[in-house]
């Protein structure tokens, strides 16, 4: 017999170690703020309370976005890609104005522009790490 309320979690295609990308993205903007993992229990954690869970492959544990800076991500919807391997959340960046969602303290971990051959910092940094990480 299985769960229904958890069907929907069986048709997510985890990778070999269990996990699929995940991409946060501001409702309101369209930014692309972030790309992390999530694991199951990941998952289905931001689907019952609304706030972005993932998983941290360096940390080995499940991370609540926000945890230690205070710079929780709301979830208002959760997509699934065409192939079922991609997930989106559609976010509101909690904690500081605007949302600071990298942990280089910029709005997104996508600041970096190609140019000449470089990469190039575009994007100005909103609060100094070292502030908000202890």
């Amino acid at each position: 017999m299985s769960d229904s309320n958890t069907d929907w979690l069986a048709r997510v295609r985890w990778d070999a170690q269990g996990l699929v990308p995940a991409i946060a993205q501001e409702v309101g903007t369209g930014d692309v703020l972030m790309l992390a993992w999530m694991n199951r229990e990941a998952l289905a954690q931001t689907a019952a309370t609304g706030q972005a869970v993932y998983f941290s492959r360096s940390r080995g544990r499940l991370w609540h976005k926000g945890e230690e800076s205070g710079h929780v991500q709301q979830v208002h919807e959760i997509r699934l890609d065409c192939d079922q391997d991609v997930v989106l959340l559609k976010v509101t960046q909690m904690g500081h104005e605007p949302g600071i969602a990298c942990h280089t303290g910029r709005h997104s971990c996508f600041f970096s522009v190609l140019e000449g051959g470089e990469w190039k910092a575009v994007d100005p940094v909103l609060k100094d790490p070292s502030s908000i990480y202890k």
